[in-house]
């Protein structure tokens, strides 16, 4: 393989993560190939609408934004391919990226994958996504002011959304399957003491109701005991069972913790292999936020920059 057949930077994922790298890489004359995925945008395409990242006053359509994005790159120099990788070599470099049908090398990889809300696996939930199920309470609480919702989970997580909806709905009940919580005692005493919220223990919700009207109206509960179903009146359904990040390609080439999420160096991007670099929510189990994910796009591309100013030859740019 020719030197002009080796990248400087690939960019794996098109969210705002991979994006906003793809900008800072163009720019930098890097020439950059985001290999964006065919189900490009990440868990923005899926939201209602966002109103917490800056530069959108009125607020902006998740698709929108990834779509502006997506061009503002391409217009800096950015090359897209619309495909999904399905195998990666770290071994050696210049690291081996592969779509099944053409491999690319890259003296850099800026892994931008993502990560995916755990879902019910229940068809209605499918069906109206976006349309009263979120699973970014941050990002849509406000969407529900003096409203009814339901969060499902049993976690820290689930706790913490439940307490955050407060701000906004008039009522929130908490479904979790099990009879006991898995939050930490003092998340679940919280809870417990909060005049809006209402815990529901070993049940189920078996179906999120409102598909012929387009939009969330309830959910059909089920006692897991008794078996016994209900149906409950909400405008929202909070999935609160977890993510999973996008990081089966790399198996245990990288340093990832027990979920699976990337470890990065602390202040950086950069992973213990030495010009791979992670950004995003494929490396952010705490914050998941669009405008997070940007900045560590951002950081990642610097040092990716940075990382190839370093090297002892010439960058030699794609044809």
């Amino acid at each position: 393989m020719s030197g002009k057949d080796i990248r400087n930077v690939i960019v794996i994922g098109g969210g705002p993560a991979g994006y906003t790298a793809a900008v800072y890489a163009a720019r930098a004359l890097l020439e950059p190939l985001v290999i964006e995925g065919v189900t490009w945008g990440g868990q923005l395409m899926l939201t209602i609408k966002v109103e917490n990242f800056p530069g959108y006053p009125e607020g902006v359509l998740g698709p929108q934004m990834m779509s502006d994005l997506r061009t503002q790159a391409e217009r800096a120099g950015a090359e897209f391919l619309t495909d999904d990788v399905v195998s990666v070599d770290l071994s050696e470099r210049p690291f081996l990226v592969s779509t099944g049908e053409r491999d690319y090398r890259a003296r850099t990889l800026i892994i931008a994958t993502g990560a995916y809300p755990r879902e019910l696996g229940l068809d209605s939930e499918l069906a109206l996504r976006g349309k009263g199920v979120s699973y970014c309470t941050v990002c849509d609480a406000a969407f529900f002011r003096n409203q009814e919702v339901v969060v499902v989970g049993g976690g820290d997580s689930a706790m913490e959304d439940a307490l955050y909806l407060t701000r906004f709905a008039s009522k929130v009940t908490l479904v979790h399957r099990r009879d006991e919580f898995r939050a930490e005692p003092i998340m679940t005493a919280r809870a417990r003491e909060a005049e809006k919220i209402e815990l529901v223990t070993s049940t189920v919700i078996e179906e999120v109701l409102g598909v012929e009207e387009g939009h969330v109206t309830g959910v059909r509960l089920r006692d897991t005991k008794t078996g016994e179903t209900s149906e409950l009146a909400a405008t929202g359904l909070f999935v609160a069972i977890g993510h999973e990040p996008n990081t089966s390609l790399f198996g245990d080439r990288l340093e990832h913790d027990e979920i699976g999420y990337l470890i990065t160096k602390p202040r950086s991007t950069a992973t213990g292999v030495p010009g791979v670099f992670a950004a995003g929510d494929v490396q952010d189990p705490d914050f998941r936020q669009a405008v997070t994910a940007a900045g560590t796009g951002c950081m990642a591309a610097l040092e990716a920059e940075r990382f190839l100013d370093a090297e002892p030859h010439e960058q030699t740019a794609a044809t």
